[in-house]
């Protein structure tokens, strides 16, 4: 007699394209928790208490800003539905439909590499790298992607109708999320919803600024700053690895590590900062009162061959 074995019914760890991604799906789980701990016990938390909870809920709104990015480069499970529920669920605590990064980012950076017509280049307002430039280019930067998200997005009416309404439950979810929140308490939406949002739109812009700003855009491999510093990297998803990333922007954020060893001979020594804190503090900080702090830019060194 032939027994047959039971058919088995898949799990959420099945159908993750990657195991790794384990760790988002905690990242994520910690961002709900925080976000309704904070909303619900906040108001009676010691002031130290609530100030190390919530220094804790922003920097998982960092962290989201990554889960976004690696999703939109490769959706994080194998079945559609988990990937809607996914892209509505980064949306909220992101603060902005997350499909933008398609006409902005996939579609753009990635093909033009802080080249125009990139909507990211990093020097728009200015070759220079100091903190003034760093601080605005975030905003720079968003207003100059809006358009071609609206496009992409209206475009998609009369190309695509059944993925414009996907696209479509990503702003009505925001808005709602964000209505709701207003609606129960204005003071607490204000605090838990919205400050996060902000940081995490800005901080991921500012992450691109750093990873491009005085690289070389027309080289092969040093058209990206790396930081490589293991506790970085683990908390934002190896996000650090950025050539490896541009080089192979299918590849999983997990498999970077292995892609940068393979690459890291061939990228300029000073394109490769272990240490993220140490390199804002020399840049920023130091590099207002010394040149000897300050990133050499090496798209000007190229052009000044070339004349």
């Amino acid at each position: 007699m032939i027994f047959k074995p039971k058919d088995t019914q898949p799990t959420l760890a099945t159908m993750l394209r990657y195991k790794a991604d384990l760790l988002s799906l905690f990242f994520l789980a910690l961002t709900i928790g925080l976000f309704l701990f904070l909303w619900q016990y906040g108001e009676i938390l010691t002031t130290p208490l609530w100030a190390f909870l919530y220094s804790w809920q922003l920097l998982m709104a960092v962290i989201v800003s990554v889960m976004v990015h690696n999703h939109q480069h490769l959706s994080m499970w194998t079945v559609k539905w988990l990937n809607v529920l996914m892209d509505n669920t980064l949306t909220v605590f992101y603060g902005f439909p997350i499909f933008a990064w398609i006409p902005t980012h996939n579609s753009n950076h990635h093909v033009h590499v802080n080249k125009e017509p990139d909507y990211t280049k990093t020097y728009m307002a200015s070759e220079k790298n100091h903190i003034g430039n760093l601080v605005s280019y975030p905003t720079l930067s968003g207003f100059q992607q809006q358009k071609a998200v609206r496009s992409y997005f209206f475009g998609l009416f009369d190309k695509d109708r059944r993925k414009f309404y996907f696209h479509l439950l990503q702003v009505i979810s925001l808005v709602t999320w964000i209505v709701v929140a207003f609606v129960i308490d204005w003071r607490k939406a204000f605090l838990y919803v919205i400050i996060p949002q902000q940081v995490s739109l800005f901080t991921v812009l500012v992450f691109n600024y750093i990873q491009h700003i005085h690289a070389d855009e027309e080289s092969k491999y040093n058209h990206s700053r790396n930081m490589t510093g293991g506790v970085l990297n683990f908390l934002l998803l190896n996000n650090g690895l950025h050539t490896a990333h541009h080089v192979s922007p299918h590849l999983h954020w997990s498999k970077l590590r292995e892609k940068h060893n393979k690459i890291v001979d061939k990228i300029d020594p000073r394109l490769n900062e272990h240490n993220f804190g140490w390199y804002i503090f020399r840049v920023y900080i130091l590099g207002l009162f010394s040149s000897t702090y300050r990133t050499d830019n090496m798209r000007m060194e190229r052009i000044q061959k070339q004349q």
